[in-house]
Parts: C-alpha cells; structure tokens; sequence
C-alpha cells in the first residue's frame, strides 16, 4: 500500500533575505575554498584600506582646519590686544582691550602685555583678571623666534593657570626703545574634543559603509557568479536522475562549459548503452552452447553425462552471476537512471503472495508515491525480489517491505518477516555464495549473495536485524530520489 503523507516533493531555492545575509557572508568568508569568498576577501581587503586612509586623511584635514582657524583667532586676538594698548612714561594701559571672558577667573582665554628685560623674562607685565595671580610663560625660543618676526604673530602650545593645554600668541615689539610682547592664550582643550568627536563620527560612519559594502560586495558576487551555481544545481540534477541533459542557457563565457559536459554526458550514456549491448550479447552467445551442453547430457545416462550436466549448470550460474555484476556496475556508474519504487513493490507483492499462496502469506508494502531508485527497473526488481522472496521462504505468515528516502539521498529497503529469524554470529555466513542455512529448503543459497553483490555495485550496502515480530530483518540501502 502507498504512503500519502510521504507523497509530494516541493524545491524551493534559497533567496537573499537580511535575517540569512548575515551567517551566509560569514560562513562564505570563512571557507577556504570558496570562489565567493575569495572574490569577497580581496574585494574587502581594498575597500577596506580605501575606506582606514580615507578615515585618516579626513581626520587630519578637519584637524588642520580646526587648528589653523583657532589659530587665527588667537592671533586676531593678540593683534587686538596689540593695537589698542598704550605704552607711554605711565605704564602699560590695556584698558581698551574688553573681552567678557577674559574677565572671568580662570575662563580659558588669557592675555597679558610686558616688558622684556635682559635675561628673556617679562616684567611689568598687565594680565586678564582670568589669570588671577598668574602669568603666561614665554619660553626661550619662542622669545627667539618673536623677535626675528618682530610686529607678527608667533604661537607655541602652552600651559594655563589650571593646567589646561593652551594656544599662545606671541608679538614683539619695540616701543619708544624697549622691548614688549603682547600675549593672548586660549584653551584648545575644545578644538581636540572637536577633533576626537570628528574621528568617532567618521569612524562610524565609514564602518557603517563597510558593512553596507560588504554586503553589497557580497550580493553582486553572488548574482554575478548565479550562473554558476545553476550549473552546479544541473549537474546535480543529472547526478540524482532529475534530468538528463544541462538544458539551461548560461552566458558566453560558461556556455562552452556546459556544451562540452552535454557532449560528455551523450558519449558516457553511449559507452554505457555499447557495453550493455556488449554483455547483453556475452550472455547469448555463452548461454546457448551452455544449453545444449544441459541438454545433451540430459538426454544421457551414466556418471559423466551427471558430471557434465552439473558442470554446466554450474558454469550458467558462474556466467549469470559475472554478467549480473557487469550490468550493474555499469548502470550504477550511469547518471540519469531512475525508476519508481511504488510499481515495482505493488508488482512484486501481488505475484509473491500468489507463489506462496498455499501458505497464506500476506506481504504489507510501503512506499512514497514520488520515491525513486538511481538505477534500472530490472536491478531494483532482483535486489527487491530476492529479498523479499527469501523472507515469503522463512515466514510463518507476515511479510512487510518498508522503502524511504534518508537525509543523504539515499533509498533504505527494509524487509521483516515472523518466521524463526537468524542469530547475529550467522549474520555473515548468509551472504556466502551457495550458503543454506537450511538444507531442507529449497534452493540454490545464491538470492542474498547475489543480492549483496548489486547492493555494492551501487555502491550500497546490506545489513541484517531482528524484526519487530522477532523474524529477521535485512536493509538494502540504495542511492534514491525523488520523482520530480
């Protein structure tokens, strides 16, 4: 009887989806021998140098740029500072200088004006009330270095009265003979904080870009290289039966690919189709003299003519076994085959349980209606009709043959019988050719040699087990598919 449920088989390909982009990418990455990983890595690693030295070189032109306006505005403050103070006999009157800021206690902008005396020192000097009681220092070089640029701005980097990083401007000048300089600092701890907040947002941004790159890098390749993965889905296809020939159109640069494998596919179908015309051909010509030598001493009496008759059967059974393992090998090696389970189980079933009708056998069968072997009618029905004619053999009554498809593609027979069942020391002994494990039995101890023979020229294997009524249980596992 068909099984339903197991009926019906739906291919869906895998698309691009945001919640799948993610582990997809990481595992392509990952392999070693991807070709979209490949392309993917070395398209990351330039696009990624592009995007650190495009991070870089923004950060530092935002940090010149900063710089130097902060810097200029030190230095008008200074030329400020310069202009509107009055050095007479009196002193220094720097009273038309207004600045809110520098007004205020330690508020980040300083100024102060001063003479110069011989060692380098300021002296005299008139500060901001933010500096309180404390004095802008005027380093040895930077003394230097006004005085060569005598009337114009020199900066340095500096320390405040709270210990906050400064930029200083400094003018020289000679005033009625003396040497002043006029000072203004203010604090660029901001323009640094400017700067990081720069670099951070950058970095973000980039790494967002990266990311969104990445994946883009990732779909492109995958959609450029999609022909490709077609031509893999076909050959896999002509590999489980599906098809049996590349029937799609690929692109210039794939197409003689996929022509030069049809080419191969007609001429190994070709060698199959002589070879099995060739053994076909093997057995009627070694069969027919083998026949009448049967014949012949049949028709005789005496011990030679016995020999001879023996003889030749044997030598039938030796050539039918030979030619039974050529056959196979050849069709398992061929891609394309492929026949339906359900018909050949419903077949055999009928016929067995009119054999052994007189013993009232009853064969419960099951199987998906879209199940496939990967091979011929003709070896299913052998490799399924032996089996299941030794168990009808052995059975007091119950016979069931159950047929599915695994995970790894591949057909798993299970037949069970209620009759006396076999203890697992014997497991091996029954695939000996000619082994009985009951002489009182009819036949040749030949089915489950020649059974387990087919089995691994597809490249299967037979196993042995107890059944759920305590008979035995044996399982054939074939290469298998589904019925498109």
């Amino acid at each position: 009887m068909s099984d339903p449920a197991a009926s019906g088989a739906a291919v869906r390909r895998e698309g691009f989806s945001l919640r799948r982009l993610g582990p997809r990418l990481l595992r392509t990455l990952g392999a070693r021998d991807s070709l979209v990983g490949r392309l993917i890595r070395l398209a990351s690693i330039w696009f990624t140098v592009a995007l650190v030295v495009t991070g870089i070189a923004l950060t530092a032109y935002f940090h010149e740029v900063t710089v130097h306006r902060f810097q200029e505005r030190v230095g008008q403050i200074a030329d400020s500072l310069f202009s509107v103070t009055n050095i007479d006999a009196e002193g220094i009157d720097a009273s038309r200088f207004v600045d809110a800021r520098s007004a205020i206690v330690h508020s980040g902008l300083y100024w102060q004006v001063g003479g110069v005396d011989a060692s380098g020192a300021v002296v005299g000097a008139v500060t901001s009330r933010s500096l309180w009681d404390k004095q802008l220092p005027l380093p040895p070089n930077v003394l230097r270095e006004a005085r060569a640029h005598s009337g114009a701005s020199v900066f340095y980097d500096g320390t405040g009265p709270v210990g906050e990083p400064l930029r200083v401007a400094v003018i020289y000048s000679q005033i009625n003979g003396k040497p002043y300089v006029f000072m203004a600092g203010e604090d660029s701890s901001p323009v640094a904080h400017d700067v990081r907040t720069f670099a951070l947002l950058t970095a973000a941004a980039l790494l967002v870009l990266a990311l969104g790159a990445l994946a883009a890098i990732f779909i492109q390749v995958r959609v450029g290289l999609r022909p490709l993965f077609d031509l893999t889905d076909e050959i896999a296809h002509v590999q489980s039966g599906e098809q049996q020939r590349l029937i799609k159109t690929y692109p210039a640069e794939i197409q003689p690919v996929a022509t030069q494998l049809n080419d191969f596919l007609d001429y190994a179908q070709e060698v199959v189709e002589r070879q099995r015309m060739h053994v076909g051909n093997l057995a009627h010509a070694l069969k027919t003299p083998l026949s009448v030598l049967m014949t012949s001493a049949g028709d005789a009496e005496g011990g030679l003519h016995e020999t001879v008759r023996k003889q030749a059967e044997t030598m039938r059974a030796q050539v039918d076994h030979h030619l039974r393992r050529a056959r196979a090998a050849a069709r398992s090696k061929a891609m394309g085959e492929r026949t339906p389970v359900e018909p050949v189980l419903d077949e055999l079933a009928v016929m067995l349980e009119q054999v052994f009708q007189d013993k009232g056998v009853v064969i419960d069968w099951r199987a998906a209606d879209d199940l496939a072997f990967r091979g011929e009618r003709q070896d299913l029905q052998e490799i399924a009709g032996n089996l299941l004619e030794n168990a009808c053999i052995w059975c007091r009554r119950k016979v069931m043959i159950h047929a599915e498809l695994a995970m790894e593609q591949s057909l798993v027979l299970s037949i069970e019988d209620d009759g006396p069942g076999l203890d697992e020391a014997r497991f091996d002994e029954v695939l000996k050719r000619g082994a009985r494990l009951d002489e009182s039995v009819p036949g040749s101890g030949l089915g489950l040699s020649i059974v387990d023979e087919l089995v691994r020229a597809y490249g299967g294997d037979l196993s042995f087990g107890r059944s759920v009524w305590g008979g035995l249980k044996v399982t054939a596992r074939l290469p298998g598919a589904r019925l498109v």
